[in-house]
């Protein structure tokens, strides 16, 4: 019977807006006892919720050793804290935010893991219906003998945790069948004690019942019984086994006996701190290892619960003994609540995770706060050790090039056996002796162009007598440069930012790990001249792109060099940290009726086939309809097939043709190879318009003889490059003679375009007085505002300063 009244109650799926009717009566104060749809008559309909298996299989008995591998994990246990599960008051539950956590759970349930819960607020929940019951039936008798005025003056007594557990365990338990109902997922309660884990029969039978509600696809939530558990006895952790004195101690105990892969520890903190939360020092630890205890100072405990982060710690410690992997993290916070546990299983940065592998190297974090520090004594230095650094640098790259080239054939090689780059990637991966010399000579060219770099004065202003203003240029601090398939992307950028006095943190893709690998050490190895070796570091950690956005009180500047899917990735998941480049690179060529021919095919040639994979190349033909059925249009159209370029016909110049190339699918495409768009346009104005419509700010290219027209379009039209009678492949750094290029800009602020040395520098205000205050200037004061403008010079040694 009652394995029947539990799949029956698996069958139940009530309507598909209960989740929201949910969160709309938390954020009103209801009781959830007075939702319609707790009750057995829900509509039967299939969940929304996609359901998939996921190929889970891990032999248990050693934990995970990365963030990464938490993908694997099959078996979790979801431990939710007091100050989770609780509201503010302390009186009733969080329904929206329990809301979020089940959905959470009903999705990794119907991707084929198996979840447990051990859940808090039976407490809470008890103590909300106790005291509606008391103040209903006080209400009823004061209203009888005293009148309506003394309600308001009516106190509540002193309510008994026990007897609010149990009021509150039937209530709990029927919430959370509800909510998980919503997602076709029935549930089972267990309630515990600590001498259920002394008995070795209890034990078992424990265990028994879990694996058979696992087996089942049931949903275990497991409480301590508090309406009968006694007080918890200090120190009483025998022989290695951790005591049930709270969740945290009995969620640990659970997921080493059942031999889950993963526990996560929801509570109201970020996750671990070095120092009490709150506190000026205090910083999150990304990861814990079980020999940093003796680093770590502990604040209070929660708002409520009676554990705290020593006891989650503790229990935390023993069950990664155990083989558990442990995340602890933020379970309160409405920002990520929603998402928090998926995140966790994702290998997403989120929380403390505890792991028993320490790395040998340091921590991403290390290597920021290691960087910043250099990067600190870097922009210190005289220009000319700046220069010599660079100098000696582009040395190395010529006479260290066997080294270089041998490691680049080994990614090469890896890359070519895998088969899991393009034609165009593989070419940017490849390294010759020529790139090497190239590079040395870009570089050698921004060892001149930082002599009056950082530390320039722009403006100087005497404000009043004796009180001198100066706005001089500073670096912006700790750049990440994020870049795939370029090894020669480091070098430069790595001059860049030695010029420009900047910090930098380097993320390559692993397809070239050796290339970067050994240029890294060279660029060290320079660095080294003048004591700032740390002030340039390669993440080669497991670090996630998406996780290295998040590091916003460490990282001044993300600059992405890659694919456009990286670049809005990357725009998207830093939300705190400025992203300085484009996402697309549609560059187009208009060709007017006034065109040259030969200049027109040289020009559509290198701009399309030079190297079809660079963002400056074009993507889009524009051809004025007065050139249709011409013999210049025919030239160009032969010298793309001649060039094997993929045609694709935009709607107008389409609709011209008995028989035209595949319609394009959109005007908004960067295809980074061999292919373009043709469109047909009336005029250069209409041109103008249509790049405005569909292009990327990037790079885009008049072709005419007629200079009126070509002024229209270099003023009219809105992108970071316009060019008259010159290719689009000229949008490039070293073309434009800044030596190299972080990028390029399409952004409205800051640097647009190839962004050179300039573009890494900022400023900042020093104002030089003599005891002046604002109240000198007041109409009390003594003192009147000049405001001279006053002659531009170099700050004297000694009186340069940094950012």
């Amino acid at each position: 019977m009652y394995l029947q009244k539990m799949f029956s109650c698996s069958r139940l799926l009530a309507r598909p807006n209960a989740l929201q009717t949910f969160r709309r009566a938390a954020s009103q104060g209801k009781n959830p006892s007075s939702f319609p749809f707790l009750t057995l008559h829900a509509v039967r309909q299939w969940s929304n919720v996609p359901f998939f298996t996921v190929p889970l299989a891990r032999a248990h008995g050693k934990s995970f050793a990365h963030r990464s591998e938490l993908r694997q994990a099959k078996r979790i246990v979801v431990k939710l804290g007091s100050a989770v599960v609780t509201r503010g008051d302390e009186c009733g539950l969080a329904l929206g935010r329990l809301a979020s956590i089940v959905e959470q759970v009903a999705v990794l349930q119907n991707q084929g893991r198996e979840m447990m819960i051990v859940t808090s607020g039976a407490v809470a929940f008890g103590k909300q219906r106790l005291r509606h019951e008391i103040l209903l039936s006080q209400s009823v008798r004061q209203a009888l003998h005293s009148g309506q005025n003394q309600l308001k003056d009516m106190a509540l007594p002193v309510l008994e945790a026990r007897a609010c557990a149990a009021a509150g365990q039937s209530g709990l338990m029927a919430l959370y069948e509800a909510m998980f109902t919503q997602y076709s997922t029935c549930t089972a309660q267990i309630l515990v004690t600590n001498l259920d884990f002394h008995d070795d029969q209890k034990r078992r039978n424990l265990n028994s019942t879990l694996h058979e509600l696992l087996r089942m696809n049931i949903v275990p939530i497991i409480n301590t019984n508090d309406a009968v558990v006694p007080p918890p006895e200090p120190n009483s952790d025998l022989q290695g086994v951790i005591s049930i004195k709270d969740n945290d101690s009995l969620a640990a105990r659970l997921a080493v006996e059942m031999r889950a892969d993963l526990l996560i520890a929801l509570s109201d903190v970020e996750g671990l701190y070095d120092s009490p939360p709150g506190s000026d020092d205090a910083k999150l630890l990304d990861t814990f290892y079980p020999g940093d205890q003796h680093s770590i100072t502990y604040g209070t405990k929660s708002r409520v619960g009676i554990g705290g982060m020593e006891a989650k710690v503790k229990a935390a410690l023993w069950a990664l003994q155990g083989g558990t992997s442990v995340v602890i993290a933020n379970g309160t916070h409405p920002k990520v609540t929603g998402h928090v546990i998926t995140d966790i299983v994702e290998g997403k940065k989120v929380g403390t995770f505890f792991s028993e592998v320490k790395p040998a190297g340091p921590t991403v974090e290390q290597q920021t706060e290691m960087a910043r520090s250099a990067g600190r004594t870097l922009a210190s230095l005289e220009p000319e050790q700046r220069s010599d650094i660079i100098c000696a640098f582009a040395d190395l790259l010529t006479e260290r090039k066997d080294e270089i080239l041998s490691a680049n054939k080994k990614d090469m090689e890896h890359a070519a056996n895998t088969g899991r780059l393009s034609p165009a990637l593989l070419k940017r991966l490849s390294l010759s002796s020529s790139k090497l010399n190239s590079l040395s000579i870009g570089l050698r060219q921004i060892a001149v162009s930082s002599q009056d770099s950082v530390g320039r004065v722009l403006r100087r202003t005497r404000v009043a007598n004796n009180l001198e203003l100066e706005q001089i240029t500073v670096p912006i601090g700790v750049l990440l440069v994020i870049f795939e398939s370029r090894p020669d992307c480091l070098p430069q950028v790595s001059a860049l930012a030695i010029a420009s006095g900047n910090a930098l943190l380097l993320k390559g893709g692993k397809e070239a790990a050796n290339t970067n690998r050994i240029l890294h050490e060279l660029a060290q190895e320079a660095l080294s001249l003048h004591g700032v070796k740390d002030a340039i570091q390669l993440v080669s950690t497991r670090e996630e792109v998406e996780d290295l956005c998040r590091l916003e009180k460490m990282i001044d500047l993300i600059i992405p060099r890659g694919s456009s899917q990286l670049v809005r990735d990357i725009q998207r998941s830093a939300k705190g940290i400025p992203v300085l480049g484009h996402s697309e690179g549609i560059c187009h060529v208009y060709v007017d009726h006034e065109a040259s021919i030969d200049k027109a095919i040289k020009i559509i040639r290198d701009s399309k086939c030079d190297y079809p994979a660079a963002c400056n190349a074009m993507e889009t033909l524009l051809v004025h309809r007065d050139l249709l059925r011409t013999p210049v249009f025919d030239q160009i159209i032969d010298m793309l097939r001649t060039e094997h370029v993929k045609i694709h016909a935009g709607p107008k110049f389409a609709s011209y043709l008995t028989f035209s190339p595949s319609e394009v699918k959109s005007l908004r495409t960067e295809y980074g190879d061999l292919e373009c768009c043709i469109e047909v346009v009336d005029s250069m104005q209409e041109a103008v318009d249509h790049i405005h419509k569909y292009g990327s700010s990037h790079t885009d290219v008049i072709v005419t003889e007629n200079e009126e027209t070509a002024e229209q379009f270099l003023q009219q039209l809105d992108s970071a490059c316009v060019f008259w009678n010159a290719s689009s492949r000229f949008a490039d750094g070293y073309r434009f003679g800044l030596g190299a290029e972080v990028g390029i800009s399409t952004a409205r602020i800051h640097a647009r375009g190839p962004v050179g040395l300039e573009g890494l520098l900022t400023t900042k205000w020093v104002l030089r007085g003599e005891g002046h205050t604002a109240a000198d200037f007041s109409e009390q004061g003594t003192m009147t505002y000049l405001h001279e403008n006053l002659p531009v010079a170099q700050l004297l040694p000694g009186r340069r300063t940094t950012s």
